[in-house]
C-alpha cells in the first residue's frame, strides 16, 4: 500500500480509531466525554472526505474502492450517525445504566456501514455487513433490564445469522462457478449455480433491508430497541446495505438483473408495508412498517436504472434517512425513563405541551407522506420520474396507491398531537443535544423540499 492509499482510507481509519479513543476515555472517567469524543470523531471523519476525494477514485486492494460514490455515501452515514450520537446523549442522560459503551458500538457500526459503501467485492461486502450486524446485536439489546429490548436483540441475532448463512452460501456458489467474487468480474456470468447463488444473495440482502417477504422482524426490533438505536437501524444500516446493492447492480447486474423478482418484491413491500401500518397503534411499529414500504419505493428507481434512477435512489435515501431520524428524534424526546413513548396516545395533546416539538414531528410525518414543501415530496417526484422514464407504470401506480394509504396513518399521529390532552402532563424539557438535532433535521427536510438543487448537483457528480 502507498501513502495515497492511506489518504483514500482516511475516513475509514478515523472511524476505526474513534472507538479506541472512546474506550480510553471510559477507562479514565465515565460521563459526557464519550459522546463528545464520538461526535468529534465523526466530525473529523466527515471533514476527511474532502481530503480523500483528492486521490479518488482509487482502488485500495482488490476488495475496496474509494471513489466519489463511496465518499458520498460515507458522508451520509457519518452525518446520520452523528445525529444518533447526539440523540443518545440526551436520551440516556437520566438512565441508571451508563451509556458509554453504546457510543463504542455506534462507531463500530458506522465503520461497518462505511466498509459496505466502499465495497467492490463480496469479501468486503460480508466483512462490512458483519461488523455492522454484530454491533447492532449489542445496540438493540443495550437496555438489558428491559425485557422487550433483550427480546428484540435475540430476534435480530437469530435472523441476522440466518440471513448471513444465505449470503455465504450464495457467495460460495458464485465463487465455485466463476472463481472470483469481484463485482466487476461477474458482470456477464451465467449458469445454474450462478443464478442460484444470486437468488440466495438476494434473500440475504432482503433480510437486511426488511423487504417482503423477509420483513417480519422489523416491527419487533424497532419497538424493543431504544429510540436512538431504532433510528440507526432504520437509517444507517438500510442506507449502507442499499449503497452496496446499488453499486453491485450498476457494476455487475446491469441488463440482467432479476427484474420480475425485484418487481414482485417491490410491489409486495409497498402494499404490505402500508396496509400493515394501518393496523398499528404503536408509533415505532408504524415507522417500522412504513420503512418496508419506503424501501419498496426505492426499488422502483433501482429497477428503472440509468443515471436518472441511480440519482433518484440516492436522493430518496438522503430524504428518507433525515426524515426518519427526525421522527425517531421526537420519539426519543417524548420518551421518559419509566416508559417509551411508542403509543399514539402518548402524543395526544403534544402541541399543548411543546408546540415546537409537535411541529417538527408534523414536518417529518408530512415528509414521509410525500407532501409538498418537504424532502419527501421531491424524493417521490424523482422516483416517479425515473419510473416513468422506463415505462414502469404498474410500479408507479402501486407507489401512488401506497403513498395515499400511508397518508392516513401518518396523519393519525398528527391529529393526535393537536387534539386536547386527556390529562395534565409535565412539560417537555429536551436536552440541548436533542434540540440541536431536532432543529437541524427540520431545517434539512424543509430545505431539501424547497431548494434541492445543491444536493441534486452533488449527486449528479457522483454518477
Amino acid at each position: 500500500m502507498t501513502s495515497a492509499d492511506f489518504v483514500a482510507l482516511l475516513p475509514l481509519l478515523i472511524l476505526a480509531a474513534s472507538p479506541l479513543f472512546v474506550m480510553l476515555a471510559i477507562m479514565v472517567r465515565r460521563g459526557p466525554a464519550s459522546p463528545a469524543i464520538s461526535f468529534a470523531s465523526l466530525a473529523a471523519a466527515f471533514a476527511s472526505l474532502w481530503i480523500a476525494a483528492g486521490v479518488a477514485p482509487r482502488p485500495v486492494t482488490p476488495i475496496l474502492i474509494i471513489d466519489r460514490y463511496a465518499l458520498f455515501y460515507i458522508g451520509i452515514i457519518v452525518a446520520v450517525t452523528a445525529g444518533c450520537v447526539l440523540l443518545s446523549w440526551g436520551y440516556f442522560r437520566n438512565h441508571a445504566e451508563h451509556p458509554d459503551e453504546l457510543y463504542v458500538l455506534l462507531l463500530i457500526a458506522a465503520l461497518g456501514s462505511a466498509v459496505l459503501a466502499s465495497s467492490s467485492h463480496f469479501a468486503s461486502f460480508f466483512l462490512g455487513l458483519e461488523i455492522l450486524s454484530v454491533s447492532l446485536y449489542g445496540l438493540i439489546a443495550y437496555e438489558r433490564d428491559i425485557e422487550p429490548s433483550i427480546e428484540a436483540g435475540v430476534k435480530y441475532l437469530v435472523l441476522a445469522a440466518s440471513s448471513a448463512s444465505f449470503l455465504l452460501f450464495g457467495m460460495a456458489l458464485v465463487y465455485f462457478e466463476l472463481g472470483t467474487m469481484s463485482f466487476a468480474q461477474i458482470a456477464n456470468a451465467s449458469g445454474p449455480l450462478v443464478t442460484i447463488g444470486f437468488v440466495l444473495i438476494l434473500v440475504g440482502v432482503g433480510f437486511k433491508l426488511a423487504l417482503v417477504p423477509f420483513h417480519m422482524w422489523t416491527p419487533d426490533i424497532y419497538q424493543g430497541a431504544p429510540a436512538p438505536v431504532a433510528a440507526f437501524v432504520a437509517t444507517v444500516s438500510k442506507t449502507a446495505v442499499f449503497a452496496v446493492l446499488l453499486r453491485y447492480y450498476m457494476s455487475a447486474a446491469a441488463g440482467r438483473a432479476p427484474f420480475v423478482i425485484l418487481s414482485a418484491i417491490a410491489i409486495a413491500s409497498m402494499l404490505a408495508g402500508n396496509l400493515l401500518a394501518l393496523r398499528q397503534d404503536n408509533v415505532k411499529r408504524i415507522l417500522a412498517y412504513s420503512s418496508i414500504a419506503h424501501l419498496g419505493y426505492i426499488l422502483v428507481a433501482l429497477l428503472a436504472g440509468g443515471s436518472m434512477g441511480d440519482r433518484a435512489v440516492t436522493f430518496y435515501l438522503i430524504a428518507y434517512s433525515f426524515t426518519t431520524l427526525g421522527a425517531f428524534a421526537v420519539v426519543a424526546v417524548v420518551s421518559r425513563i419509566e416508559r417509551e413513548a411508542d403509543h399514539v396516545e402518548n402524543y395526544r395533546g403534544l402541541f399543548w405541551r411543546h408546540p415546537i416539538v409537535s411541529g417538527i414531528l408534523t414536518i417529518m410525518m408530512l415528509s414521509l407522506s410525500g407532501l409538498p414543501v418537504t424532502a419527501g415530496f421531491i424524493a417521490k417526484f424523482y422516483l416517479v420520474a425515473a419510473g416513468a422514464d422506463q415505462n414502469l407504470w404498474l410500479l408507479i401506480t402501486i407507489l401512488i396507491v401506497g403513498s395515499a394509504i400511508g397518508l392516513f396513518y401518518y396523519l393519525r399521529v398528527v391529529v393526535a398531537m393537536y387534539s386536547p390532552a386527556p390529562t395534565q402532563e409535565t412539560p417537555l424539557a429536551p436536552h440541548f443535544a436533542e434540540r440541536i438535532v431536532l432543529a437541524a433535521l427540520a431545517l434539512i427536510v424543509i430545505w431539501l423540499g424547497i431548494y434541492p438543487a445543491p444536493v441534486l448537483n452533488a449527486i449528479a457528480q457522483v454518477f
